[in-house]
Formats: structure tokens, sequence, C-alpha cells
């Protein structure tokens, strides 16, 4: 039974043959009489190309990455902010005390990334049939690019004197890029709903790649250069090129057969309900904006539980998780005291969350309409207290280390990265899927916004648990 539900709602390269297309309207029969109904899709484009040597595939497991790469960025430099923030100009590598600032970095980055991200997915829903993807997408990676370069500027300018101002302006930045790189994956992912699941898999499975990079080049960069300034100018370097790259990605796209007949096919779709709602609307701006309660209708549960998994991550990664330190710190080694966060925090967590969205291309278990799925995913509240009780520091409340040894850590990262990664994957790709076409790339949107209110949420309590300890 679990498998017969999988079935249904895996498209493939050949999803518009026309025994596909006779599944597809029994799937969706229950949905269709919700909308307006308009007319069929054009002989020409009911039948797909190949994606030859899975350049689209390529394409948008790049743009997966460029979606959150500019977050894991300002995250993951983690060694680079507590040297901004720390109480005197003292030279890169130097002991001084840290300032407030520092201490509680991550919890304010959270929330300065994630509230704005919120405010710019729903102004994304009510743009979806207002301006093309095309803008939206180009002006977020444009606004993501021009403050990353000037990230980049900052990196050799002395701001110890003005330490509070850096802050607020680190602060400002991160709420900027957060929106954009929303905006901008939000837009991805109401696009990819027109594709096969295999295209959303990659898009999703980018997203984790984009982290797993930033922490990797955050470790050859401590690991090459001793100076704290000079690793971070590279490193935000390399976020340029990153950026780069994904604009002439995406510029690619509607040079590529495959990405053409879907965009085609999405167009003539979205064409062809926008004239019936404007025939049968008193107000030409009503039929701007997609219809909400038909979508929730058939996504609430696999809202909820993209929200959940989120919420559940992000409270604890990266706030409590990068605090957690060797109980070998005293030895004063290279692992213990320079790599241990990098690697046990930030790469574990990033490998694992990309392996579980990967596992997501070969095994589709629970299925949409399984109970089990919203089970699963509440059995992940018990990350947090597994990390909160490890050799989390400094412990001004909270005493007790259930966890004294290295290996926990390890271990707890791996658990929440792999089932944030498989679990918060299932339902992003089911969402756009059991909904009728027309409705795929609004109920992307939709779906991004659930998972970002589970981030702005999570980044509040990280807050309140961070002091409770």
């Amino acid at each position: 039974m679990e498998s017969s539900l999988n079935s249904s709602y895996l498209p493939s390269a050949t999803d518009h043959d026309q025994a596909s297309e006779d599944e597809d309207s029994e799937d969706r029969s229950s949905t269709t009489s919700l909308l307006p109904k308009h007319s069929p899709v054009p002989l020409a484009v009911r039948y797909s190309p190949e994606d030859s040597y899975c350049f689209v595939y390529i394409i948008f497991f790049f743009l997966g990455i460029g979606s959150l790469l500019p977050w894991n960025f300002f995250i993951t430099a983690k060694h680079y902010w507590l040297y901004k923030l720390s109480n005197s100009s003292g030279h890169s590598g130097s002991d001084d005390q840290l300032s407030d600032l520092g201490d509680y970095f991550e919890s304010y980055l959270s929330i300065a990334s994630t509230v704005p991200s919120v405010l710019c997915l729903v102004l994304n829903y009510f743009l979806v049939n207002r301006l093309s993807s095309n803008v939206r997408i180009l002006s977020s990676l444009l606004i993501i690019l021009v403050v990353f370069v000037v990230t980049t500027v900052l990196v050799k300018v002395d701001t110890s004197s003005c330490r509070t101002a850096f802050f607020a302006s680190t602060l400002v930045s991160v709420a900027v890029v957060s929106g954009a790189s929303n905006l901008f994956s939000g837009s991805m992912f109401g696009i990819s709903g027109h594709f096969p699941m295999r295209i959303s898999q990659a898009l999703i499975s980018g997203q984790a790649m984009g982290g797993t990079l930033s922490a990797v080049a955050s470790i050859v960069d401590l690991a090459a250069v001793d100076d704290v300034t000079e690793s971070a100018l590279a490193f935000f370097i390399t976020a340029d090129i990153f950026i780069l790259i994904c604009i002439i990605s995406y510029l690619l796209l509607p040079k590529l057969a495959y990405s053409r007949h879907y965009m085609q096919t999405a167009t003539h779709n979205d064409q062809g309900a926008a004239d019936e709602r404007g025939a049968a609307s008193e107000a030409g701006s009503r039929a701007s904006v997609p219809p909400l309660k038909p979508i929730l209708r058939k996504t609430w549960v696999l809202g909820l539980s993209v929200f959940y998994v989120f919420c559940v991550s992000i409270t604890v990664f990266p706030a409590v998780s990068s605090g957690i330190q060797s109980v070998q710190g005293d030895s004063r080694n290279p692992w213990t005291t320079t790599y241990f966060v990098p690697i046990t925090c930030f790469f574990l967590y990033n490998f694992s969350d990309f392996c579980g969205r990967q596992a997501t291309a070969w095994l589709q278990v629970p299925g949409p309409t399984s109970r089990l799925l919203p089970v699963l995913v509440l059995c992940r509240s018990v990350m947090v207290p597994l990390l909160m009780f490890c050799n989390y520091q400094p412990r001004s409340r909270l005493h007790t280390v259930l966890f004294p040894h290295d290996v926990y850590p390890v271990v707890f990262n791996c658990l929440l990265g792999l089932s944030n990664g498989y679990l918060g994957t299932l339902p992003m790709i089911y969402g756009p899927k059991v909904v009728p076409r027309e409705l795929a790339e609004a109920t992307g949107v939709v779906m991004s916004f659930f998972l970002t209110l589970g981030l702005a949420v999570g980044s509040a309590f990280s807050v309140l648990i961070v002091h409770s300890i």
C-alpha cells in the first residue's frame, strides 16, 4: 500500500505519455473541481525530451547549493565573527575575552536570518503571478552577490573601534541575504514543481551540499591560513564566485530542451488558468493571487511536518551544537581547539543532511498520505535534550553533562542532519505533486513558507535554550 502511494507521485522523464496522463488525471480528480478548468496542453508540448547528460539535474543541484550557501557561509565563519567581536583589537588568534555580542551571536544570527525570510516568502506568494520567475530569481541573486561583495571588503577593514556597529551591520546583511535567498529558493521550488520529482530532489539535495561545501571551505581555510582575516577573505571570495556560477547556471536553463519543455508547459497552464479566473472575477487583481484554500486542504499535514522538522533542527543547530566543546580541550592540540567545532558541528551535520536528502532519490517512504511521516517527525524532538546535555560551554545554569565524551556530539549531529535531510525533503517534494498542475508553483512557495516559519520559531527557541544552559 505504501509503495503504491509513492509510485503514483513519482513522475519521470516519460510522465507525459498517454498512460501516465490517465493516471495523473485520476490522482488529481478530487482537486480539479476546486479550480476553474482550462484548455488542455497542446500536443506539441505533451512529450518530454530527455535530460541529456543530466544537465538540468546538475543545474538545479547547483541552484540548490546557491539557495542556502549564503546563510551557511555566514554561520560557518564562527572563528571570524568571534575575532571581529572580541573585546580588543589584538592580533588574530589572541585569547582576549570575548564580548557578550560574540557569546550569543549564533542565536541573534538565526533570528536575523529567519524572521525576514518569512516576510519575503509571504511577499513571494503574492508575486507568483505578478512578477515572472526570471525577475524574482535574478534580482534575488544580484542582491545576494552585492551583500557578499560588501562583506568580503569588510574583512580587511579594522572594526575594533566600532564593534557594535559592525555587529548591527552584520545582522542587517544576514537579514537581507536571507530574505533574498528565500525569495530565490521559494521561486525555485515553485519552478521545480512543474518538473518531475527528480528535479525537486536535486534542488533540495543541492541545498544540503551548500552547507557541506561551506563547512569544507572553512576547514580548508583554517588549515591553509593561520591568520583569521586571511582565512575569512578566501572563504567569502569562494562564496562570491559560486553566486556568480549560480547566475550563469540559471541563465542557461531556457537554452536546454528538457527544461524549456516544462517551462513552456507551466507557462501555458498558468496563462490558461489566469484567463479563466480573469474572465470569472470581477476584480482583476484577485486573479493574480493563487487560491490558498485548495493548496492548504491538500498539503497542511505535509506543511506542518516540514515546519516541525526545521523548527527542531534550528533550535539546536548551530546555536547549541556549535557551543559543544571537546572534553579534552585542555590538551591544546589542533583537533580540540581549532577543528573540533567545524568538523563535529558544521561538517558532520551538513554532510549527514546531504546524505538524508540524497536518499530520497531512491527511497520515498513514508508516502505523502502516510500517518507514519508526522510520527517520525515528532520523534525528532528527542534531539534537543540530547545535544543540550553534551559538553556545551560555558554552562551557567544547567551544570549537568550527561554525555561527557567526544563521540556523543558526533553521533547526535549525524542523526540530527540525517533525519533533517530525509524527513524534511519528503514533504517538500510531495507537496507540489498532490495539487493540480496549475497550483504547483504556488504550492512550492507555500511549502517553503512552512519551512522558513519553522526556522523562525526554532531560532526563537534557540535563544531560550542557550540562555537556559
